[in-house]
């Protein structure tokens, strides 16, 4: 009994001891996380050979992990103050990894997009969950944390597809996938015990009281403008990051390995424009920016059909990326704008809209695709990025009504 105590006592410091391991922790949830979230699409041409399926079925199952993504941003954020988000961290670690492994079990299609909407159900719990327990832990120093778990991500995406498609080629997509899975189940025991127990609360206020509070909260101009922009955004973005290697491969003859290293190059323009729209945005306001980097990265979609050679296809993926920089700055727009009595209830509502209407961009390109009209998809994405950014122009500064 003794020994058991005393092991019980350790577990409980060691969840109760440094916010450093903490986290370093959570950051390295989030690289496995968000990098993954691309490794699919990035390996999607090898996979719709073994499958043979249209660019269409390709495009369903990118919808799919988005959609199963968005599907738990709502429920993530009412789950938070009752379960807590020890609990809730370790459960996505936990289905993220279990997604993972069936996609190495998986000996058809219909089988993969069930491995692929557990892996979204598992990557959309840790989300929310995430920016939460970093802001309840690090109370004086948020910023900084996250910005190291921001940063943590960034990596993932611009390091994990290329090594994927490294991987595919010499050992098969499906060990590329599989081969992450105990990363994400040392993670989750890294969670269960660096993550505090969060103190579950009961809310005054009924859900049904929030949403309403949100709905009429939606009648505001800027609101509205702010979430149309970004989900216009975000629908391009998830739509090009699904089929750029597929275009590369099929359409420009590009080898897997290539293809997917230029699409990580996109995720190396996203992480270093993220570092210095913030501050722009700072000095001269957030429509400015946010129409200045939507303008910005319209002209790279335009060029993709027509640039030759794998270094300009290098610039164009890494240009394409600074549309990325947008998300923070609009996110923080929307939040900012949402009544006070139910941010979090409405900021959980809109991510569940806005990402569940942006998945539908690869099922779009790839309907295109299949009528042999990839380069319109390219074009017809540029053009919502340039509505975005009409759409950005007439919002009023954070600090003006």
């Amino acid at each position: 009994m003794a020994t058991a105590e005393r092991i019980r006592q350790r577990l409980t410091d060691l969840r109760h001891g440094s916010r450093s391991r903490m986290l370093l922790t959570v950051a390295a949830g989030w690289f496995l996380v968000l990098g993954m979230r691309f490794v699919v699409p990035a390996i999607l041409p090898t996979i719709s050979e073994e499958f043979v399926i249209s660019n269409t079925q390709a495009g369903l199952a990118v919808t799919i992990l988005w959609a199963t993504y968005a599907a738990m941003q709502f429920p993530a954020g009412a789950l938070i103050d009752r379960i807590g988000e020890r609990t809730l961290l370790v459960a996505a670690a936990l289905l993220s990894g279990l997604g993972l492994l069936g996609y190495f079990l998986a000996p058809v299609f219909s089988l993969f997009l069930v491995a692929t909407g557990a892996f979204g159900l598992g990557t959309g719990l840790y989300g929310p969950t995430r920016g939460t327990v970093l802001s309840r832990s690090f109370d004086a120093r948020e910023g900084t944390a996250f910005g190291v778990v921001m940063a943590a991500g960034s990596l993932g995406a611009a390091a994990l597809p290329a090594v994927a498609a490294f991987v595919t080629t010499r050992y098969g997509w499906r060990l590329a996938l599989a081969s992450v899975a105990p990363l994400f189940l040392l993670v989750a025991g890294a969670l269960w015990l660096s993550v505090s127990d969060r103190p579950t609360v009961e809310s005054e206020r009924s859900l049904r009281q929030d949403l309403r509070t949100v709905v009429a909260g939606v009648r505001n101009r800027r609101l509205v403008l702010s979430v149309s922009g970004e989900t216009l955004m975000l629908f391009v973005f998830q739509a090009v990051t699904a089929f750029l290697t597929t275009y590369l491969v099929t359409v420009r003859d590009f080898s897997q390995g290539t293809a997917g290293a230029l699409l990580s190059v996109l995720f190396v323009g996203g992480a270093l424009s993220q570092t210095v729209t913030g501050r722009l945005a700072d000095r001269y306001g957030t429509p400015v920016v946010l129409t200045g980097v939507a303008l910005v990265s319209t002209v790279p979609l335009a060029l993709v059909p027509t640039v030759r050679g794998v270094v300009p296809l290098a610039v164009v993926s890494g240009a394409i990326g600074i549309r990325m920089s947008a998300g923070p700055l609009s996110n923080a727009y929307i939040v900012d704008t949402l009544p006070d009595a139910a941010e979090g209830t409405g900021w959980g509502l809109l991510r569940t809209a806005f990402f569940a209407v942006s998945s539908l961009g690869s099922t779009a390109v790839g309907l295109l695709a299949d009528r042999g009209l990839f380069a319109l998809a390219f074009y017809g994405l540029a053009g919502l990025t340039l509505l975005a950014a009409g759409v950005f122009v007439t919002l009023p500064r954070r600090d003006r009504v």
